[in-house]
């Protein structure tokens, strides 16, 4: 092997063979550049074409490009992990505030009013501002918020006593759904309903909410979905919804059981 000189170079008096060479394994620096190998052979030489073997200098060197490797090396760690931290952080931050945005909320409260006014809303109806599956309800102060979600406002007190379990209510009633519209209504149908209390006949939250009405009385009572009706295509409702009912309580009887010939026997509510 010849090493690859000009001929006008002063090396050319230089036996290749006198040249001192050391295999090395970690990074090492020879003037500006370091070089990272498992094996490199590293000659060293005088200004003044003289061999020397300063294998001191040599490791001096090798030891600063290895130190200045590991802080390179974790200066873009470092970096790169703070960036990654950031980002995360921002988009966890963005996140939190865009569910909870007064200006988005704003917008679905503006749009379920704008719903409920093509549906002919009755008048101090409540609002629902859905996100997905929650939901926040905005009402007057005139409602009243109980401890098991279920909410509601007298809209005229009656007189009287309450329905006791067992007795039998007459009512009339219109539903809505969360969009104001119209589901359901006893005023078209042309005969109020009638009910005993405490048979399991009503939906729970329909049901809580008349036990302390007075006959005369009319009441608006928002159902939570957990208090509401089964859903189902054998019934009005579809989805899990608040449901709102305007009711009136028109008489409450008293019920008796009458026994005929000893093989019949009927209700009556009177």
């Amino acid at each position: 092997m010849q090493l690859p000189l000009t001929s006008s170079s002063s090396y050319s008096s230089v036996p290749w063979s006198s040249f001192q060479c050391k295999t090395l394994s970690y990074p090492i620096k020879i003037g500006t550049l370091c070089f990272q190998k498992k094996q490199l052979q590293i000659f060293c030489s005088s200004s003044n074409h003289n061999l020397i073997n300063d294998e001191s200098l040599c490791k001096q060197q090798e030891e600063e490009c290895y130190e200045e490797n590991l802080k390179r090396r974790g200066f873009v760690l470092f970096f790169s992990s703070l960036s990654l931290s950031l980002l995360s952080s921002n988009s966890s931050v963005f996140a939190k505030t865009k569910s909870k945005s007064p200006y988005d909320e704003n917008r679905l409260l503006e749009q379920n009013k704008r719903v409920q006014a093509g549906n002919n809303a009755p008048e101090d109806f409540p609002n629902f501002v859905r996100e997905g599956f929650e939901v926040k309800v905005v009402t007057s102060d005139n409602y009243v918020k109980c401890d098991n979600g279920l909410i509601y406002s007298d809209i005229k007190v009656g007189q009287g006593d309450c329905p006791q379990e067992g007795q039998q209510v007459t009512f009339h009633y219109i539903g809505y759904n969360e969009s104001g519209r119209r589901i359901d209504s006893t005023y078209l149908q042309g005969a109020p309903a009638k009910i005993r209390v405490g048979t399991n006949a009503l939906v729970p939250g329909f049901e809580q909410g008349i036990r302390d009405m007075r006959p005369g009385g009319k009441r608006r009572v928002i159902i939570p979905p957990d208090l509401g009706p089964p859903v189902g295509p054998s019934t009005f409702f579809s989805a899990k919804q608040f449901e709102v009912f305007d009711v009136e309580l028109l008489s409450i009887q008293t019920c008796e059981r009458r026994t005929i010939l000893a093989f019949y026997s009927d209700l009556v509510c009177k």
